[in-house]
């Protein structure tokens, strides 16, 4: 499996020790994320994630911003991305069980790293369900 992730200034921390947990688990990842706390516009540090997973570079994203909306608003503007702002393990599951996304967004300023890390692991972890759900997928797309 392959992950693209980025991240703005608020999200370093977050991105090192998910990179950490993600490597634990054989995990390729792509770093498109700055590595400072120094400000920056989250947009130029998201719309790669996106690119990498619509050309098939990667499996899945995750993205990090302050609030997560964001970066989740700037990924989803990709037609072939739906991204999920997420901030327990159980919205991440029902993210991935029921709404098949592809990007996991967090929320830096409200989770701590150790909660990030676990939405992570149930990220990658999660199948789609399909059935039902599979129709309102292919809903999503405007024409």
């Amino acid at each position: 499996m392959k992950i693209s992730i980025g991240n703005d200034h608020a999200g370093p921390e977050y991105k090192f020790a998910i990179i950490e947990a993600l490597k634990q688990l054989h995990i390729e990842v792509t770093n498109h994320g700055t590595d400072t706390e120094s400000s920056v516009d989250y947009p130029d540090f998201i719309h790669p994630v996106a690119k990498d997973i619509e050309e098939g570079k990667a499996d899945l994203g995750i993205i990090i911003c302050g609030s997560g909306n964001g970066a989740a608003i700037t990924a989803n503007k990709h037609q072939k991305i739906r991204a999920a702002l997420c901030w327990n393990r159980e919205i991440t599951v029902l993210a991935r069980l029921h709404n098949d996304a592809n990007i996991l967004s967090i929320p830096a300023r409200f989770t701590a790293i150790p909660q990030a890390v676990e939405m992570v692991k149930a990220f990658v972890e999660t199948k789609f369900e399909g059935g039902r759900h599979q129709n309102r997928i292919d809903k999503m797309p405007c024409m």
